[in-house]
Protein backbone atom coordinates (compact mmCIF):
# COMPACT_ATOMS: atom_id res chain seq x y z
CA UNK A 1 0.00 0.00 0.00
CA UNK A 2 2.68 2.63 0.70
CA UNK A 3 4.01 1.98 -3.08
CA UNK A 4 0.52 2.74 -4.33
CA UNK A 5 0.47 6.12 -1.47
CA UNK A 6 3.64 7.27 -3.46
CA UNK A 7 2.64 6.65 -6.82
CA UNK A 8 -0.60 8.82 -6.18
CA UNK A 9 1.79 11.49 -3.79
CA UNK A 10 4.19 11.50 -7.03
CA UNK A 11 0.93 11.70 -9.85
CA UNK A 12 -0.72 14.18 -7.62
CA UNK A 13 2.31 16.68 -7.78
CA UNK A 14 2.50 16.06 -11.40
CA UNK A 15 -0.81 17.41 -11.66
CA UNK A 16 0.25 20.43 -9.58
CA UNK A 17 2.76 21.71 -11.45
CA UNK A 18 1.17 21.11 -14.26
CA UNK A 19 -1.74 23.19 -12.94
CA UNK A 20 0.08 26.23 -11.31
CA UNK A 21 2.20 26.23 -15.07
CA UNK A 22 -1.07 26.54 -16.84
CA UNK A 23 -2.59 29.26 -14.50
CA UNK A 24 -3.40 32.29 -16.36
CA UNK A 25 -1.03 35.42 -16.35
CA UNK A 26 -1.57 38.54 -15.10
CA UNK A 27 -4.26 40.32 -17.42
CA UNK A 28 -5.13 37.28 -19.10
CA UNK A 29 -8.73 36.23 -19.87
CA UNK A 30 -9.11 31.87 -18.69
CA UNK A 31 -9.96 29.87 -21.52
CA UNK A 32 -13.41 28.56 -20.55
CA UNK A 33 -14.19 25.21 -22.18
CA UNK A 34 -17.88 25.41 -24.12
CA UNK A 35 -19.82 23.78 -22.37
CA UNK A 36 -19.20 25.90 -19.91
CA UNK A 37 -20.92 28.74 -21.56
CA UNK A 38 -23.78 27.07 -21.64
CA UNK A 39 -24.34 25.69 -18.31
CA UNK A 40 -26.41 28.52 -16.80
CA UNK A 41 -29.17 26.94 -19.20
CA UNK A 42 -28.92 23.79 -17.67
CA UNK A 43 -31.99 21.56 -16.69
CA UNK A 44 -31.37 19.85 -13.24
CA UNK A 45 -31.00 16.47 -14.60
CA UNK A 46 -28.29 17.36 -17.30
CA UNK A 47 -26.79 19.28 -14.41
CA UNK A 48 -26.70 16.56 -12.22
CA UNK A 49 -25.68 14.25 -14.97
CA UNK A 50 -22.31 17.00 -16.10
CA UNK A 51 -21.52 16.92 -12.25
CA UNK A 52 -21.54 13.29 -12.19
CA UNK A 53 -19.51 12.99 -15.49
CA UNK A 54 -16.97 15.88 -14.58
CA UNK A 55 -16.27 14.11 -11.18
CA UNK A 56 -16.23 10.93 -12.37
CA UNK A 57 -13.81 11.07 -15.45
CA UNK A 58 -11.34 13.79 -14.46
CA UNK A 59 -8.17 12.30 -13.66
CA UNK A 60 -7.36 15.21 -11.24
CA UNK A 61 -10.82 14.11 -9.58
CA UNK A 62 -10.09 10.35 -9.32
CA UNK A 63 -6.56 11.01 -7.89
CA UNK A 64 -7.46 12.99 -5.23
CA UNK A 65 -10.58 10.87 -4.04
CA UNK A 66 -8.61 7.80 -4.58
CA UNK A 67 -5.78 9.44 -2.22
CA UNK A 68 -8.08 10.81 0.38
CA UNK A 69 -9.88 7.48 0.51
CA UNK A 70 -6.37 5.34 0.37
CA UNK A 71 -4.99 7.81 3.64
CA UNK A 72 -8.46 6.77 4.99
CA UNK A 73 -8.07 3.02 4.76
CA UNK A 74 -4.82 2.90 6.06
CA UNK A 75 -5.47 4.85 9.49
CA UNK A 76 -5.44 2.64 12.41
CA UNK A 77 -8.90 3.46 13.63
CA UNK A 78 -12.15 1.44 14.16
CA UNK A 79 -14.78 1.43 10.65
CA UNK A 80 -17.03 3.54 12.81
CA UNK A 81 -14.24 6.08 12.60
CA UNK A 82 -12.74 5.87 8.92
CA UNK A 83 -16.61 5.80 8.03
CA UNK A 84 -16.84 9.29 10.01
CA UNK A 85 -13.30 10.46 8.42
CA UNK A 86 -14.79 9.54 4.70
CA UNK A 87 -18.32 11.34 5.55
CA UNK A 88 -15.63 14.70 6.50
CA UNK A 89 -13.75 13.83 3.26
CA UNK A 90 -16.92 13.62 1.36
CA UNK A 91 -18.05 17.43 2.97
CA UNK A 92 -14.93 18.84 2.43
CA UNK A 93 -14.87 17.56 -1.19
CA UNK A 94 -18.15 18.40 -1.84
CA UNK A 95 -17.28 22.18 -0.72
CA UNK A 96 -16.86 23.40 -3.94
CA UNK A 97 -20.24 22.33 -5.35
CA UNK A 98 -22.33 22.91 -2.49
CA UNK A 99 -21.44 26.49 -1.51
CA UNK A 100 -23.37 27.93 -4.60
CA UNK A 101 -26.13 25.57 -4.23
CA UNK A 102 -26.59 27.34 -0.57
CA UNK A 103 -25.64 30.86 -1.99
CA UNK A 104 -28.97 30.53 -4.47
CA UNK A 105 -30.90 29.27 -1.69
CA UNK A 106 -30.18 31.71 0.75
CA UNK A 107 -30.07 34.48 -1.05
CA UNK A 108 -32.74 33.96 -3.60
CA UNK A 109 -32.77 36.55 -6.11
CA UNK A 110 -30.07 38.61 -4.83
CA UNK A 111 -27.91 35.00 -5.55
CA UNK A 112 -27.38 36.05 -9.36
CA UNK A 113 -24.88 38.55 -8.71
CA UNK A 114 -22.66 37.21 -6.01
CA UNK A 115 -22.40 33.45 -8.15
CA UNK A 116 -21.61 35.48 -11.35
CA UNK A 117 -18.82 37.53 -9.25
CA UNK A 118 -17.96 33.38 -7.67
CA UNK A 119 -17.63 31.92 -11.46
CA UNK A 120 -15.49 33.90 -12.42
CA UNK A 121 -13.30 34.52 -9.62
CA UNK A 122 -13.17 30.34 -9.84
CA UNK A 123 -12.79 30.77 -13.14
CA UNK A 124 -9.90 32.97 -13.10
CA UNK A 125 -8.63 31.04 -10.00
CA UNK A 126 -8.97 27.76 -10.79
CA UNK A 127 -5.37 26.17 -11.45
CA UNK A 128 -4.21 27.74 -8.94
CA UNK A 129 -6.76 25.95 -6.40
CA UNK A 130 -6.25 22.67 -8.38
CA UNK A 131 -2.35 23.10 -7.69
CA UNK A 132 -2.84 23.70 -4.29
CA UNK A 133 -4.94 20.74 -3.40
CA UNK A 134 -3.11 18.19 -5.85
CA UNK A 135 0.10 19.59 -3.51
CA UNK A 136 -1.44 19.10 -0.45
CA UNK A 137 -2.69 15.93 -0.70
CA UNK A 138 0.27 14.49 -2.78
CA UNK A 139 2.66 16.14 -0.18
CA UNK A 140 0.27 14.16 2.71
CA UNK A 141 0.90 10.78 0.15
CA UNK A 142 4.03 10.87 -0.23
CA UNK A 143 5.07 11.67 3.66
CA UNK A 144 2.59 8.77 5.22
CA UNK A 145 3.89 6.37 2.46
CA UNK A 146 7.70 7.25 3.67
CA UNK A 147 6.55 6.64 7.10
CA UNK A 148 5.02 3.66 6.32
CA UNK A 149 8.66 2.60 4.52
CA UNK A 150 11.13 3.46 7.63
CA UNK A 151 8.24 1.75 9.91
Amino acid sequence: MNWLKLVLGLLLLVVAARQWRSRPKEGDTPAVPKWMDTIDSFTAAKSAGTAFLLAGINPKNLLLVIGGATAIAQTEISGGEQVVALVVFIVIASAGVATPLVIFFAMGDRAATTLERLKNWMAKENAVIMAVLCLIIGVKLIGDAISGFSA
